[in-house]
């Protein structure tokens, strides 16, 4: 198929690692090592084939592979296809065909593929199952695709370690991991592999350790990250709510897109609140700095999801304790101002 040569030299092969409840992954193979038989399409639920035999009335099929992997053909019935290339399937539609037609031209073409299924997992936006199309308007499916399909790569998500875990072409065989760092080309220049995703594949992005600016800044930059993050900024703001900012944005820029701190706000007391992937907050206090660099103690890079909370001084604390201290009394008070004026 087109577009398997860029898959191919995209790649770059590592030590894979079990996956769960499943056979033991082998040593990806390396670089030169990998055929094209790797990445052939191979036939499977949903892909609707077209099948005739040269020069013989009534052979002709249009057909779908149905959910257990097997086609029906006219005079041979059921031939299963699961998981063979259009050349294997001809081949064993051939085979049967021969048995009461003297030397068949058998022709088979792909009409339509099935949609793409690829599970996305790690430092996205959005992780899970996706089932992509793949037609001839929107082409097939790639790398960078899948990962924007997923929402994009998150504030921790660590570009130059993503993995694409292929399974065997093979019901016995072993499957293969694939690694891509796109942080440098990002950084440094040169050329990013976009390689072609099929169908079965797993693409999981890790968790970056002890990224610096220029890193955080590359990868918000790219579009492999979101456009934009929502973060909810209240308290003691000119506009407090749901604030929409770029990716990776610092938490001056989030207080400055809720109006600023008002004059009942504690610039020495700011609150970011921070939910992990296990369910558990986190709260940091800090001191509102505008002009404190990216990903400093008191201007960090926020994520999806954060809540800023500006806490008031401590004289409005103070007068609005006052406030609520009093204002039972108010009806006694404007009372006794009545009599008074009464006499």
């Amino acid at each position: 198929m087109a577009g398997c040569a860029a898959l191919v030299a995209g790649f770059v092969a590592v030590a894979a690692a079990p996956p769960v409840a499943a056979a033991p992954i082998a040593a990806a193979p390396s670089l030169g090592s990998v055929g094209r038989d790797v990445v052939r399409y191979r036939l499977g639920p949903g892909d609707r084939l077209a099948m005739s035999v040269f020069k013989m009335e009534g052979y002709q099929a249009m057909v779908e592979v149905l959910s257990d992997g097997t086609i029906n053909l006219p005079r041979i019935g059921t031939v299963d296809v699961w998981g063979l290339t259009l050349e294997q399937a001809r081949l064993r539609i051939t085979a049967r065909y021969e048995k009461f037609l003297r030397r068949p031209l058998v022709y088979l073409d792909l009409e339509a593929s099935r949609p793409v299924k690829v599970t996305v997992t790690g430092q996205v936006e959005r992780p899970g199952v996706f089932s992509l199309p793949s037609t001839t308007a929107t082409g097939w499916p790639t790398l960078v695709d899948v990962v924007q399909t997923a929402g994009g790569v998150t504030a921790s998500g660590d570009l130059s370690n993503i993995e694409v875990l292929r399974p065997s072409a093979t019901a016995d065989g072993r499957a293969s991991v694939y690694q891509f760092d796109y942080l440098t080309v990002l950084r440094d220049g040169g050329h990013a592999p976009n390689p072609l995703i099929y169908d079965g594949d797993s693409i999981r992005v890790h968790q970056s350790v002890g990224a610096n600016n220029v890193d955080l800044i590359t990868t918000a930059a790219s579009n492999f990250a979101p456009d934009t993050i929502k973060v909810n900024v209240i308290g003691e703001v000119s506009r407090p709510g749901v604030q929409q900012v770029p990716s990776n944005a610092p938490l001056s820029q989030a207080i400055l897109a809720s109006g600023g701190i008002t004059r009942r706000g504690s610039q020495s007391t700011v609150e970011l609140i921070r939910v992990d992937g296990n369910g558990e907050s986190t709260v940091t206090v800090m001191t509102f700095d505008p002009e404190a660099v990216l990903s400093s103690p008191s201007n960090p890079p926020l994520r999806q999801g954060d809540v800023v909370v500006v806490n008031r001084t401590a004289l409005a604390k103070l007068s609005d304790g006052l406030t609520d201290a009093f204002s039972p009394l108010t009806p006694i008070v404007n009372a006794a101002s009545i009599f008074r004026l009464l006499n």
